[in-house]
């Protein structure tokens, strides 16, 4: 029998809409909508985290039981709880879209354990107010993607909403997956997703936009009373501090992203989490050849708007959504715009911070920012795997620049085209890092272990990710369980798991799902 310390605040503290019925439709005067999910004709578990089910108090024999498979599949509603759907505009591809909504989205409930409240949300369990003409279904693929992807960001140490279970629907989902006419059925999924909340910055975006000034306000107060206490009573002092906040963490994830190679493809102000994490997991990609260019959505492929390089500036660009949001509450813009301009000088210096870290630096150097672009240059020169160059890079023995080349090799797409102005660069740069690391005070090996924490041997590349689709359509889950468990440990050698600290496949590099995605799921 589950059994959770349920615990509701979202759907009682804030406005309901008062219209019970599951009809697509602008709602108005309302955080959420009541909804129950779509019962599917045959779930079937693929996956649990069991490390998240202990976290909202779950034991082996729950998460193995009926009730479970009922619950998280949306065949039963746990008891004396509501599902609902929550109420969001936001900006797409920088705009305005209005009322957009949990569209594919239930939150079950929220749950207190050990001090942590968890909210717990279906996707792909059915329409709701806010599908608009979607059917508020997800397919196996997209799932798959889902569950690994926010578990692996997770152990990475990137802020993120986490995964409990992936199950089967038993039914089939009609998906135009490249929207090129070609729609064909896939097999229908359902991903448990958890995080302490999943408020938007476009919760706020679309009571601001329809200058529904109280339930802002009821939104804002209700978000720092549960998530941002230390801050203080609401005030407008506190809304101003809120934001700061808000603006530190979303930077925080941003800069976390930039390290690992991690593209999300769509950053929404719908798809920005008011916590700082990464939310919503559709189109997204890890860097294989480095390229500040790629992005892995095939809706963004003409204006690149989410490209790597540009994920800063676009975080940006989106608490700028959220000030506007909010300065209803404050009525002064100073306060925002410093906040806003401060963001620019915090990047500059966090992002020199993390390129430190990664190359193995600690003591600070006027010339740093210099070594990084010049490196960035070389990155650029020749198509070079990301993660496999920087965890190479920790081998570097101080004093030997000559062979610096065959210690990061092995991350060249075509090493035999490592050759003149390509090679005389590289070899430049690595005479520039050798000659930065007599300042330092580290050993050869203690630079390697710290290089080592920050920069990961493993990441889940697309075509990792794809293999575990392919495989689970037809019917073998095996794959699923070998990635999951290789990535709770991403920074570790694993060594019998080498075959996964290799670039991307040639067969790998056109092929759909493993180069460009799209929102289709």
């Amino acid at each position: 029998m589950v059994k959770l310390n349920i615990c509701n605040t979202f759907n009682v503290e804030l406005a309901s809409d008062s219209n019970t019925d599951n009809t697509r439709r602008q709602v108005f005067d309302a955080s959420h909508s009541y909804v129950k999910p779509k019962k599917p004709s045959s779930p079937k578990l693929i996956h649990v985290s069991r490390e998240m089910a202990e976290a909202i108090g779950l034991d082996k024999d729950s998460v193995m039981s009926k009730d479970f498979l009922d619950i998280f599949s949306g065949t039963k509603i746990y008891p004396k709880t509501k599902p609902y759907a929550m109420a969001y505009a936001g900006h797409q591809f920088g705009n305005w879209a209005g009322q957009l909504g949990d569209g594919r989205a239930i939150n079950l409930f929220e749950v207190e354990h050990n001090n942590n409240r968890w909210a717990l949300q279906l996707k792909g369990a059915g329409e709701t107010p806010y599908s608009r003409q979607g059917d508020g279904l997800a397919v196996l693929r997209s799932s798959v993607r889902e569950y690994l992807c926010s578990e692996a960001m997770y152990h990475l140490g990137v802020p993120t909403t986490r995964a409990l279970s992936l199950m089967l629907s038993g039914d089939d989902v009609l998906r135009d997956m490249l929207y090129d006419g070609n729609a064909d059925y896939e097999k229908g999924a359902i991903v448990c997703r958890v995080a302490p909340t999943f408020i938007r910055f476009g919760n706020f975006e679309l009571f601001a936009a329809r200058q529904d000034y109280k339930n802002l306000k009821k939104l804002t107060d209700y978000t720092i009373n549960h998530f941002y206490p230390h801050l203080g009573k609401p005030s407008k002092e506190t809304y101003v501090k809120f934001f700061q906040e808000v603006t530190n963490r979303t930077l925080e994830m941003i800069i976390h992203w930039q390290r690992v190679g991690f593209v999300h493809g769509v950053m929404n102000t719908d798809n920005m989490s008011i916590l700082g994490l990464t939310i919503d997991y559709g189109p997204y990609g890890w860097l294989e050849g480095f390229d500040f260019g790629w992005t892995p959505n095939t809706t963004d492929r003409q204006n690149k708007r989410y490209r790597y390089g540009n994920q800063p500036n676009i975080a940006l660009w989106n608490v700028l959504q959220l000030a506007n949001a909010l300065y209803p509450l404050v009525e002064e813009a100073e306060p925002f715009e410093t906040i806003l301009n401060q963001y620019k000088i915090d990047f500059e210096e966090k992002s020199l911070s993390m390129m430190r870290s990664k190359l193995g630096l600690e003591i600070q150097d006027k010339n740093d920012a210099k070594l990084m672009a010049d490196l960035e240059d070389c990155l650029t020169l020749h198509e070079i795997d990301m993660t496999i160059f920087f965890r190479s890079l920790s081998k570097y023995k101080q004093g030997n620049s000559e062979s610096g080349l065959e210690i990061i090799h092995k991350a060249f797409y075509k090493p035999e085209d490592i050759k003149d102005h390509v090679l005389k660069q590289w070899k430049g740069w690595l005479v520039s890092y050798d000659q930065r690391l007599q300042i330092e005070e580290l050993t050869d090996q203690q630079r390697q272990s710290k290089m080592n924490l920050v920069n990961p041997k493993y990441v889940l590349r697309n075509y990792m990710a794809q293999l575990a689709i392919d495989s689970a359509n037809k019917g073998d889950y095996s794959l699923i369980d070998e990635l999951f468990k290789l990535l709770k440990k991403p920074y570790d050698e694993q060594p019998g798991q080498e075959k996964w600290f290799a670039k991307r496949p040639e067969w790998a590099r056109h092929k759909v799902g493993c180069s460009m995605l799209s929102c289709s799921s």
